[in-house]
């Protein structure tokens, strides 16, 4: 066996194994093309924040675009797991904001 062959000897992992010297891919995450807008109170004591998900970027293109939408809501926020949280319930206001951009919402939840 050569030096610079490293065999897997046990992995854990059921997906590819990645080849010695290739980089990562890094692309947006594939998804249905419809950008989903809904609220959530879950593990926040009660406060509600809106969700923003399914939106076809990568993480540097979500952390700009939740920057520009919080200054528009005058609002907190944060980018986690490839989703958007505001602080407060902003959803008519960004259910005519994001198809001014090219993106088909839909509002998610009750």
């Amino acid at each position: 066996m050569k030096k610079n062959e490293h065999p897997t000897v046990y992995s854990t992992d059921h997906g590819r194994i990645r080849p010695a010297g290739s980089k990562p891919q890094k692309s947006a995450p594939a998804g249905d093309g419809i950008v989903r807008i809904g609220r959530e109170t879950k593990g926040r004591k009660g406060k509600g924040v809106t969700i923003i998900s399914g939106v076809p970027l990568d993480a540097t293109g979500l952390q700009a675009l939740a920057q520009d939408l919080k200054r528009k809501c005058g609002s907190g926020g944060t980018v986690k797991e490839g989703r958007i949280e505001i602080q407060g319930d902003h959803r008519e206001m960004l259910c005519l904001e994001l198809p001014k951009r090219g993106w088909q919402v839909k509002r998610s939840g009750g």
